[in-house]
């Protein structure tokens, strides 16, 4: 079962109907009726966990505002087997505890399924919740693999292995000759974990890793011994699979003196153009593999931008292209299981959980197909930042 390529066909009457509620609070959506005079309002009730504030508020917000888009598309058009979304989002500003604090609000409030949380710690650190109380959770951008441990959660997302295997195959196909250094967060399961399946991948395809520099959360403010020893090592590229507020700090650390390698990242890289005070031509030419295109000249990337852009005077980054898709695979799955909100959370789950293996999503971030271990599989893209936009790179 396959969502096809969305044209037109929704857009002008959901976003007339929709843009404004997604603009709005933490809570939107329109419900329907589930009976006679008096009787309960029937919707589905999905939650959304993410950091709204705090510093990685870019990543939660695009999520927030993503998943609103896609709701607001389905509930224009029917909802999902005849029943509205509510679509409730909380802020865990990227903390474990208040994620778990998120979940309990969002429990009270009648969630039957959480499409989050955003960033692996805090979906960690939820999924034992969702798991006790068996309810199925898709994470649109949580990528470390212990997000996706338990039987009920599931991710969007490549996670951190496949992205340091998929970056290294990459190099392989595109820069077979390159002198590579990587520069990451040893104090990060993220940063690390993406790094370690990089150099082992990249050592059984023959990648030439010249220098391997590293530093902490405690001491991420100075970099130009690293840099300096990178340098030395005559690295032309180097793989940092971190953070964009490092990698920022890194950039103008770089510059200053006067190292111009390539710097290549994954998707925690990106958000690096919007932050305040950042001088983006410093970030020329940086790459980063990433699932999302925002340039794409798919009919279904070009509207999901347009709407985006024009509700939130943003350009979407590619946590809000998962989220997106993600909102799109619950809505596939729930018809492929013939479910309506009536059912208990954990007989969601459970139909969830078989069904979500069994359609196909062909959204802004690839064809998406999912394991039994939670894993989606899809293709990565590469993107260029050039004239301070990401651009597709071709091949």
């Amino acid at each position: 079962m396959k969502m096809k390529k969305w044209t037109g066909l929704l857009l002008a009457g959901c976003m007339a109907a929709g843009a404004l509620a997604g603009c709005g609070g933490s809570s939107t959506g329109s419900t329907q009726t589930g009976g006679g005079e008096g009787s309960e309002e029937l919707t589905w009730k999905i939650g959304m966990i993410g950091p709204l504030t705090g510093p990685v508020a870019i990543y939660g917000t695009d999520v927030k505002n993503a998943g609103q888009i896609a709701v607001d598309e389905i509930n224009a058009a029917g909802g999902i087997n005849g029943y509205q979304i509510e679509y409730r989002a909380e802020d865990d500003e990227h903390d474990a505890e208040k994620a778990m604090n998120a979940y309990n609000t969002l429990k009270d409030w009648g969630m039957q399924i959480l499409a989050g949380a955003v960033t692996s710690t805090p979906s960690t650190a939820v999924e034992a919740l969702t798991a006790e109380d068996n309810m199925f959770q898709l994470t649109p951008s949580g990528s470390s693999k212990a997000c996706i441990e338990e039987a009920n959660a599931f991710a969007v997302c490549f996670n951190d292995p496949q992205q340091g295997t998929k970056s290294a195959e990459y190099f392989a196909e595109h820069f077979p000759d390159a002198v590579i250094g990587t520069l990451y967060d040893s104090s990060t399961e993220y940063s690390a974990g993406i790094e370690a399946n990089f150099e082992s991948k990249g050592a059984a395809l023959g990648l030439d890793i010249a220098d391997v520099e590293s530093f902490t959360a405690d001491n991420n403010t100075d970099f130009t011994a690293q840099l300096n020893k990178l340098k030395s090592a005559g690295c032309t590229y180097v793989f940092m699979p971190i953070y964009y507020q490092e990698a920022s700090v890194i950039l103008q650390q770089a510059a200053n003196m006067g190292f111009t390698p390539d710097f290549f990242g994954c998707d925690g890289m990106d958000g690096i153009l919007d932050i305040e005070g950042f001088d983006t031509s410093l970030a020329e030419g940086l790459m980063l593999l990433t699932p999302f295109a925002a340039d794409a000249e798919d009919e279904l990337t070009v509207n999901f931008v347009e709407n985006f852009r024009s509700a939130y005077e943003k350009t979407p980054n590619q946590f809000g292209a998962d989220q997106y898709d993600g909102i799109y695979a619950l809505k596939l799955a729930i018809e492929k299981a013939d479910l309506t909100p009536e059912a208990s959370v954990s007989d969601i789950c459970e139909a969830l959980k078989t069904a979500i293996t069994q359609i196909e999503v062909d959204g802004l971030t690839g064809t998406i197909t999912w394991a039994a271990s939670g894993e989606p599989d899809k293709e990565p893209k590469a993107v260029m930042i050039k004239d301070g936009a990401y651009v597709s790179i071709e091949g």
